[in-house]
């Protein structure tokens, strides 16, 4: 008879064993990861960074109007919501160039699908629940909603060409305008449920929640997958690359400006003359965003794929700090919430003030500084402790 202790011991020691050996192996055999492209990275991070201004103006401007009506508000604060118009959609568009890029490194097809369905699946939740406590009032699907099911979307449609899935990223960008008439009031039931999902901003009720789609579906699916065909410009050189990036960018601000000239299809919402011409400008570039019209998704993008042209060779203190940003982009948006937030409780309670903060556009601002420059420092060993760690869950930040 055995010692049944002693052959446990012995058991588990023969199994650790195994394990070890086989890590050794497969370390020994897997190819070398390919390195980080900087410039999707910095363009990432300063994105992040920009974005962080619209949520601190959320939480302490003195303006209570919305910050795209001209009728109402000064330019600094148009242009200051505006700059962020940019976060969303570079964010959306740089995840499908990711996904991209992760199977170019050497993911299977398959493996890809699931890494793309199950992080999506951990976006939605994260939404409903760390993301809305960091908000502290109200259910809104946001952005990481609107990147979690585009996510799975996207990986379930990995295994078609991706010729295939540019085609019909841009179909969505440049048609679903057509629909912008359609209301959910024309639809009975679910069915008008189901298009406030997918092309309404508005109210619905989710397991008995009164839950706000701030991010309607549609065409945020299709800017991802346009995002996925557009990393394969990075399996080419970086001179032949620059070129049609450039060309890209180019095209897309010229071609908005184009559109929109005309007056007529590309948003639902049409410029007017204002009296001056930078506020006619203001309203030549005052595009909707819920959903991203294709006027909104041009302007964006367009200079933000310009800007990636320039930032190859970059490197300097600026740029590595939005590297930083960039590769912790996660970690970093849930952070810079309770952050933000926080700093209103504190701020509120130190001026015993119950009726909300109210401070004007420049204190705002230098309040966004101070969150940034608190928020570098847990992003940095954040950043560091993902360099020197291989656990499965670090991939999902």
């Amino acid at each position: 008879m055995f010692d049944q202790p002693n052959s446990y011991c012995y058991s588990i020691k023969v199994l650790l064993l195994i394990i070890f050996v086989k890590t050794l192996i497969m370390n020994a055999v897997a190819p070398i990861a390919k390195k980080r492209i900087d410039s999707i990275d910095i363009v990432r991070g300063i994105v992040m960074i920009i974005m962080a201004l619209d949520h601190t103006r959320d939480f302490f401007t003195d303006s209570s109007a919305d910050p795209t009506d001209l009728t109402r508000v000064s330019t600094a604060l148009f242009l200051t919501r505006f700059i962020t118009h940019y976060c969303a959609a570079t964010f959306v568009f740089l995840a499908g160039t990711g996904a991209f890029l992760s199977i170019s490194r050497g993911k299977t097809k398959w493996e890809a699908c699931k890494f793309l369905v199950s992080r999506g699946l951990w976006l939605i939740i994260l939404e409903l629940t760390i993301i809305h406590w960091g908000w502290g009032f109200g259910y809104f699907l946001q952005v990481i909603w609107a990147i979690g099911v585009s996510m799975i979307v996207l990986g379930v449609m990995v295994f078609l060409p991706v010729s295939v899935i540019t085609a019909l990223g841009l179909i969505m960008i440049f048609g679903h305008d057509l629909f912008d008439r359609l209301k959910p009031t024309d639809f009975t039931g679910a069915e008008s449920t189901l298009w406030s999902f997918l092309h309404v901003q508005g109210v619905v009720k989710l397991f008995g929640e009164d839950v706000f789609i701030l991010y309607p579906l549609i065409p945020w699916v299709g800017v991802m997958m346009a995002g996925y065909g557009f990393g394969k410009l990075y399996t080419i050189d970086a001179p032949t690359r620059k070129k049609y990036l450039r060309l890209i960018g180019c095209s897309a601000i010229l071609l908005f400006v184009l559109i929109r000239s005309f007056n007529f299809y590309g948003d639902p919402s049409l410029w007017t003359e204002q009296g001056s011409v930078i506020r006619t400008v203001l309203s030549f570039i005052n595009v909707s965003k819920y959903p991203p019209s294709l006027d909104y998704l041009l302007i964006t993008l367009g200079p933000v794929i310009l800007l990636l042209s320039f930032l190859e060779d970059v490197q300097n203190s600026l740029t590595n700090v939005a590297v930083l940003f960039g590769r912790v982009a996660l970690f970093y948006y849930i952070l810079h919430l309770y952050l933000i937030h926080g700093l209103a409780i504190l701020i509120a309670a130190i001026s015993g003030s119950t009726k909300g903060l109210s401070f004007s556009l420049p204190v705002v601002y230098l309040l966004w500084a101070l969150v940034i420059f608190i928020l570098y420092f847990p992003c940095r060993w954040f950043m560091q402790y993902k360099r020197t760690h291989n656990q499965w869950w670090l991939s999902y930040f």
